[in-house]
């Protein structure tokens, strides 16, 4: 249990002062001694490019709960949803380099955004700072439960049989679950109607409701869903080896080679001093170490995944020449 000294009180009295943003209260006990000058000295931010509710947000607040532990100052998670994730990747961008401000990257906004969006101002390679790779998301395919299926050939044969009138919900066009389902009928050799929605929940949702039949989205915008009973789960979109989600068949154990898995990192503007990214990649690493984190993880099926600067940047580039690929199959143009 934490000591509540009275300094522990005075920054818990300031960061009540701080909403609407969601304030992820972090102190230090009172006998640890943090060097003058040492990162961080006041609050940092963590910008999520997503609403509230999507995966990237659950996943960021389950870290930022985790890393607020071994901070001597919280963690604020700030919300600034729009243009599929470029809006608050923008706003990241031009903050201060100062490591005060770190932006929860995710495939969708870095990767896809900009591949899709004309009008992106930043260049996902040159305009930031990486810090580490966060987690590895399995997309993961749903139905409702009504729909006479149980496995991932069974839907194949469903869809072909309804012709047009199967359909696939997604988080919008150009989002992860566009290009992952759009892959996924390609491997398969099907068709379904793309009915594109704004924003994973809302995708998923629509699927619960039977007003769509299927959907591959990122695995914590519908575990919870099937948890509950209210979708049922196909497989996941990695490896067979990989096993993210226990005994669920990998959709490749159908479809040999099929993988479309997303991903969620930090990233940091452009100049953040080499000692505050490794703070913050220290930081992040002793987190997703912690039990309770990797329960959270596991229970939304993400992948706790760490890496340095320079592997999260190779991984990038392999990533983006990934996407340009499913993004010719699904016949997307940027616009």
């Amino acid at each position: 249990m934490q000591n509540r000294s009275p300094s522990h009180l005075s920054r818990r009295r300031l960061i009540a002062t701080l909403p609407p943003l969601l304030v992820l209260t972090a102190m230090a006990s009172s006998g640890r001694v943090w060097a003058q000058g040492a990162f961080p000295q006041r609050p940092v931010k963590f910008i999520v490019p997503n609403a509230p509710g999507s995966s990237v947000d659950t996943i960021a607040r389950i870290l930022g709960t985790q890393m607020a532990q071994g901070f001597p100052q919280p963690i604020v998670v700030d919300n600034k949803a729009g243009a599929a994730g470029a809006l608050g990747v923008e706003v990241g961008r031009a903050s201060p380099a100062d490591g005060y401000t770190q932006i929860i990257a995710s495939s969708s906004a870095i990767t896809i955004a900009p591949l899709l969006q004309k009008a992106v101002p930043y260049d996902p390679l040159k305009d930031f700072e990486f810090v580490s790779l966060i987690a590895m998301l399995p997309n993961v395919l749903v139905v409702n439960p009504a729909l006479p299926v149980r496995n991932v050939a069974e839907l194949i044969a469903y869809a072909k049989s309804k012709g047009s009138s199967s359909n696939m919900a997604s988080a919008g066009v150009g989002s992860t679950s566009h290009l992952a389902g759009a892959a996924l009928q390609a491997a398969g050799g099907f068709q379904s109607l793309h009915v594109p929605y704004k924003g994973g929940a809302q995708g998923v949702t629509s699927v619960v409701s039977g007003e769509t039949d299927w959907v591959l989205t990122p695995a914590p915008a519908a575990m919870g869903q099937v948890q509950t009973g209210r979708l049922r789960l196909l497989g996941h979109s990695m490896s067979p080896e990989s096993r993210p989600l226990g005994d669920v068949p990998s959709i490749a154990q159908t479809l040999p080679g099929f993988e479309f898995a997303g991903w969620i990192g930090l990233m940091a503007p452009k100049g953040l001093p080499p000692a505050a990214v490794e703070s913050l990649r220290r930081g992040m690493a002793q987190a997703l170490q912690q039990p309770e984190l990797r329960k959270q993880f596991d229970s939304n099926g993400a992948v706790p995944t760490t890496s340095t600067p320079q592997e999260f940047r190779a991984f990038l580039v392999r990533d983006i020449e990934a996407h340009k690929k499913a993004i010719e199959v699904a016949g997307v143009k940027a616009e």
